[in-house]
């Protein structure tokens, strides 16, 4: 079974490490006790360091100082749901907070235990319980690392989810859906919460709900869609039900050379438009060509790869060349997109400059096709405006009939002051883009990180969010201080 995968090395013995949040409430030992009766539950003070931190690039800058965000009092590890539950009754019982975890892949603080309190780890909650192999619908734990589940869907039955984020060796099922996780496949198979059939959710008060299970309905508002990207706020998912597609028997790749990132926007969004999905549209600025594709700097690279029917496949891959070539595109090395794909995961670069003391992060965003060349050169020049900054690149990765992800690299110079450099380059970047019309967040999600700019996107709409979470989740025990929501508990706040 996977492992979840500390993002960096702490700077001294895990056992020692301290903790940069402060706030919450402690836990009496007869807590403790009566949490070892439920589950496996550890105290020790490693474990605890581990599970008080996810791979946000500014908690990689605190391990090197020898910090957590927070390390919780407690880690529960259930089983199953009987013991989700018994744990969430002890929880609300006591006024703890809890905060559920898997993978611990997010890059938003979404895991950070940010009170303290218990960290409820589904990695036990693990495996595919079951196969609808006529409808296509895969029953699976939250726990289950997405290596798990495809390795068996594909072996045994011949099918995918067709759900491959760049975390994908890392995250957990339970993430994907909390956290409203995008593959890079997406433009194909869509992004997950158009896979997810069902799930079963423990609430606030301990009661086990399952909603959805229907291809489609009209029995009024859509409950999963509630908990799909509500990152723990207002339950604990314990089971999910996906969709499921026959495993691909034919591919095609191609890769195109552009001479500006506006003339390939307008050839990707020709391709949407025409009802042209392939499973992979990815474009790059000229910045990032010349990086990874050795481009000389004037030209913008388009990797493209489809699977499944052939039919389909030769009729999308002609709608795209057909577009890519009315845009001024010119057939690029198609051994870019092999070299993409063996390499699209490696995470290996940003350890690297974090433990040099520089500044790294990615920022994507999603806006209708008529904001993006707008949102390009906007958060580029903001992000370059802030004092320190060194780098600003972008690429195009999730495609939609209306619109598309922009997913931006920035990186500042070393500091001895990283946490201001950090939010002096966040305000700047996320702040123009949602001034230019884009969203928050496409895929990574909100967590810490991204709390202080969801009032500024959503307004008044935030509002009925935090109604929904008041109603749900009345004391504030699951996983508080996250999504821009109002919290009960007295502590820190961040930035």
């Amino acid at each position: 079974m996977t492992e979840p995968t500390p993002p960096i090395a702490f700077s001294i013995s895990p056992d020692t490490v301290g903790e940069q949040f402060v706030g919450g409430i402690s836990i009496d030992e007869s807590v403790i006790q009566q949490l070892k009766t439920v589950c496996s539950t550890s105290v020790d003070d490693a474990d605890r360091a581990e599970h008080g931190r996810d791979w946000w690039p500014l908690a990689m800058h605190w391990a090197l100082a020898g910090k957590t965000p927070r390390k919780p009092q407690a880690v529960c590890r259930p089983k199953n749901t009987d013991e989700v539950v018994a744990i969430v009754n002890i929880c609300r019982q006591h006024n703890i907070a809890l905060t559920t975890s898997g993978g611990r892949s997010g890059v938003c603080g979404s895991a950070v235990p940010m009170f303290g309190g218990v960290v409820l780890d589904t990695t036990q909650l693990a495996g595919v319980v079951s196969v609808d192999q006529v409808s296509g619908i895969v029953e699976v734990l939250p726990g289950t690392f997405g290596p798990d589940m495809e390795n068996e869907l594909q072996s045994k039955y011949g099918i995918t989810v067709g759900h491959f984020p760049q975390s994908f060796d890392i995250a957990t099922v339970g993430g994907w859906v909390a956290c409203r996780g995008a593959g890079q496949f997406s433009t194909r198979y869509g992004k997950i919460e158009d896979m997810v059939v069902a799930l079963e959710v423990v609430l606030a008060d301990g009661s086990v709900i399952r909603t959805g299970g229907a291809p489609a309905a009209a029995t009024g508002s859509d409950i999963t869609h509630l908990f799909i990207g509500s990152e723990g706020t207002l339950g604990v998912i314990t089971r999910v039900w996906l969709r499921a597609h026959p495993k691909a028997t034919y591919e095609k790749r191609a890769a195109y050379l552009f001479p500006s990132f506006e003339d390939g926007i307008a050839a990707c969004r020709d391709a949407v438009r025409k009802e042209a999905t392939p499973a992979v549209l990815r474009l790059y600025d000229e910045s990032e060509s010349k990086r990874s594709h050795g481009t000389d700097g004037t030209q913008c690279t388009l990797l493209v790869l489809d699977e499944g029917d052939q039919r389909l496949v030769d009729a999308t891959m002609s709608i795209v060349d057909e577009a890519a070539r009315n845009h001024g595109a010119i057939t690029g090395n198609v051994e870019l997109v092999e070299k993409w794909l063996h390499h699209r995961n490696d995470t290996s670069g940003l350890q690297a400059l974090t433990s040099k003391g520089y500044i790294v992060d990615t920022m994507e965003v999603a806006a209708p096709w008529s904001k993006l060349v707008g949102i390009f050169d906007d958060v580029r020049a903001a992000f370059l405006g802030v004092e320190g900054a060194r780098a600003a690149t972008c690429h195009l990765s999730h495609s939609y009939l209306d619109g598309a992800c922009l997913y931006f690299t920035f990186a500042g110079d070393k500091t001895d002051d990283i946490d201001s450099a950090y939010i002096a380059l966040w305000n700047a970047g996320q702040r123009a883009a949602i001034a230019s019309g884009s969203n928050v967040s496409h895929h990574h999600g909100v967590g810490i990180n991204r709390a202080r700019f969801m009032s500024e996107s959503l307004g008044q709409s935030l509002q009925v969010l935090q109604a929904i979470k008041n109603t749900l989740d009345p004391t504030d025990i699951f996983n508080p201080g996250k999504l821009g929501l109002a919290t009960l508990r007295a502590g820190t706040n961040w930035p």
